[in-house]
C-alpha cells in the first residue's frame, strides 16, 4: 500500500522534473508562449493522474479481514482482486479491490475500498460528470463530447454523456425538495409565480404517422410538446405611473431603476408517466408553486402576485391549487399590448405612424384603468368602419382576448402598489432553460431525455450548481455504502 503510494508519488515527481526541464529548455531556446503552455499542460495532466492514482494506492485494496458483518450478516472475502475503471479529468486507470460476498458469482455486498474514497456508481468520476454536463447543458452532446476530447483527452461518447445527463437528473427532484427558503432578510416583500409554455420538439415515435411532403396550411413540420416553465421569485415593489410604463414600453427603453428579482427558482415540466400514472405538467409546475408559498410566504405577510399570459388552462391550475388564498392575478402587459396592435392594423398599416399613435394612446388609457372603454371602442370602431373578412375576424380574436382577461387587466391599482405587470423572467425562462438547448440545429427528443435535459439544466442555469452537485455527491455515497462508516471504523481499529 504505502510502497504503491510512493511509486505513484516518485512517478509524479519525475513527471514535475520534466515540466521543469520544458520551461527551462524552451526559455533558452526562445519558444512561443503557446507551444510552451500547450506542453505544461499535457505535462500537468500526467502529474495529476499520477498523483490520484498515488491516493487511490494509498489506501491499498480495502482488505478488511476474512469476514465483514453487514445487515446482521456475515460476508466473506472473495478469493480474487476485482478491477474497476475509473475515469478521472486527468485520464483513466485501473483500481484493484478486494470485495466482500458469499461467492464469486453473487452480488458483490461490500467493496470497502470504494466506500472509504466514495467512488462514483458510474466509472466517471463525479468531477468529470460535473465538467461534462455543464458543457452539455449548453451544447449538443456531440458537440460537448468533442469539446471535452479536445480540451481533457478523453474519449466519451455521446450515449455515455445521455446516460450521465439522466442519472444526474434523478437527485434534481430530491434537491428541490430539501432546499431551504431563502433568507427573510434576503426576500423581498413580494412574492411573484409566474409560468408560461414553451414547445419541445419530439421525436416520432414508432406509431406515429410519417410526416407529409406537403404540409397543409398552419401545420408544422416538427411534432413539439409544450414544457410548462415556472418561476417563483420575491421582488421590491417598483411604483409607476401610466405614462411612464408607455414611455418605456412604446421607446423600448429598459428602466435602470427596476429592482431585481430575488432567489429566483425556475423549473420546466412536460406531461410524462411517474410511477405508472400520467402527470400534467402543469399540476408539476402549480404544485411546485404552492410548495414555494408554503415555505416563503408561510404567515400570509407578502403580497402573492401571479403573472401570465392569457392562457385558460394556466389560470385554472392556479384557482385549482391557490383556492381560498389571496392571490393578485394580472395579465402580462406585452400580450395585452399584442392584442392593440393586432386590432390597430384592423384600421391602419403595419409599421405606420398612425398604428403607432393608436396603440400609444390606447395603452395609456388601459395603464389609467380604462379597460371597459378601450374595448367599447374598438367594438364600435369597427362597425363604424364595416369590417369584413379577415379584419372583421382578426378584430374579433383581439377583443375576445382582451374580454376574457379584463378581470387581470386593473393596471392602474397593479401600478400604484408597485406590482409587476410584465412576465420577462417567465419568457426569459422559455428562452434561456428550454429554446437555447431543446431547439438546437437538428434537435429531437424523447420525453424522458427532454425532461432529465430540462431538470439538469434548471440546476446548472440556477445559483445552485455547486450545491446540487454536492448534494447528489452525498446522497449517491449514502445510498451505495450505508457501510461506510463500519469500513472506517475497521480501518481505523487496524491501523
Amino acid at each position: 500500500m504505502i510502497l504503491a503510494q510512493e511509486q505513484a508519488i516518485l512517478n509524479g515527481k519525475a513527471e514535475f522534473e520534466r515540466l521543469a526541464a520544458l520551461v527551462r529548455q524552451a526559455s533558452d531556446q526562445g519558444e512561443r508562449i503557446d507551444l510552451v503552455e500547450s506542453g505544461v499542460f499535457e505535462g500537468v495532466m500526467r502529474l495529476g493522474l499520477e498523483l490520484v492514482k498515488g491516493f487511490v494506492a494509498g489506501h491499498g485494496t480495502g482488505d478488511v479481514g476474512e469476514t465483514f458483518e453487514h445487515e446482521g450478516r456475515t460476508l466473506r472475502r472473495l478469493g480474487r482482486l476485482h478491477d474497476r475503471r475509473y475515469v478521472s479529468v486527468f485520464g483513466e486507470f485501473q483500481i484493484s479491490r478486494h470485495v466482500y460476498g458469499t461467492r464469486e458469482t453473487q452480488k458483490l455486498e461490500v467493496v470497502p475500498l470504494d466506500a472509504w474514497i466514495g467512488l462514483p456508481e458510474s466509472e466517471y468520476s463525479h468531477l468529470l460528470q460535473q465538467w461534462d454536463q455543464s458543457f452539455c447543458v449548453r451544447n449538443s452532446y456531440e458537440q460537448s463530447r468533442s469539446s471535452m476530447e479536445e480540451i481533457l483527452g478523453l474519449k466519451q461518447s455521446v450515449q455515455a454523456l445521455e446516460h450521465m445527463n439522466q442519472q444526474m437528473a434523478q437527485s434534481v427532484a430530491g434537491f428541490r425538495e430539501q432546499q431551504p427558503a431563502p433568507r427573510k432578510e434576503e426576500e423581498g416583500p413580494l412574492l411573484v409565480l409566474t409560468a408560461d409554455c414553451k414547445g419541445v420538439p419530439m421525436r416520432r415515435e414508432s406509431g406515429d404517422a410519417a410526416p407529409q411532403v406537403r404540409l397543409k396550411p398552419g401545420e408544422k413540420a416538427n411534432k413539439k410538446r409544450m414544457a410548462v416553465v415556472g418561476a417563483v421569485y420575491t421582488i421590491a415593489p417598483f411604483v409607476r405611473t401610466a405614462d411612464e410604463v408607455v414611455d418605456e414600453v412604446m421607446r423600448e427603453e429598459a428602466r435602470k431603476r427596476r429592482p431585481e428579482p430575488k432567489h429566483k427558482r425556475v423549473r420546466a415540466e412536460l406531461t410524462r408517466e411517474i410511477d405508472g400514472h400520467e402527470v400534467n405538467g402543469k399540476d408539476l409546475v402549480f404544485s411546485s408553486f404552492k410548495q414555494q408559498y408554503e415555505q416563503r410566504n408561510a404567515d400570509g405577510s407578502k403580497a402573492t402576485v401571479c403573472l401570465m399570459d392569457g392562457e385558460r388552462a394556466l389560470w385554472n391550475a392556479k384557482k385549482t391549487y391557490f383556492a381560498g388564498i389571496v392571490v393578485i392575478c394580472i395579465l402580462d402587459l406585452f400580450h395585452m399590448l399584442e392584442r392593440l396592435w393586432q386590432a390597430a392594423h384592423c384600421f391602419f398599416p403595419e409599421n405606420s405612424a398612425e398604428a403607432k399613435a393608436f396603440v400609444t394612446e390606447r395603452l395609456k388609457r388601459v395603464l389609467e384603468g380604462d379597460v371597459g372603454r378601450v374595448i367599447g371602442g374598438l367594438r364600435q370602431m369597427g362597425t363604424k368602419r364595416q369590417l369584413k373578412g379577415a379584419k372583421l375576424k382578426q378584430l374579433q380574436t383581439a377583443l375576445k382576448y382582451l374580454e376574457n382577461n379584463r378581470d387581470y387587466m386593473h393596471y392602474d391599482q397593479y401600478l400604484a402598489a408597485g406590482y409587476p405587470i410584465a412576465s420577462g423572467v417567465a419568457e426569459g425562462a422559455c428562452r434561456h432553460l428550454v429554446k437555447d438547448r431543446m431547439e438546437l440545429t437538428g434537435m429531437r427528443w424523447g420525453t424522458e431525455g427532454a425532461q432529465a435535459m430540462l431538470d439538469v439544466r434548471a440546476m446548472y442555469l440556477g445559483d445552485d450548481w455547486n450545491e446540487f452537485n454536492e448534494y447528489r455527491i452525498s446522497k449517491e455515497t449514502q445510498r451505495l455504502y450505508p457501510y461506510r462508516t463500519a469500513v472506517q471504523q475497521r480501518r481505523r481499529a487496524a491501523a
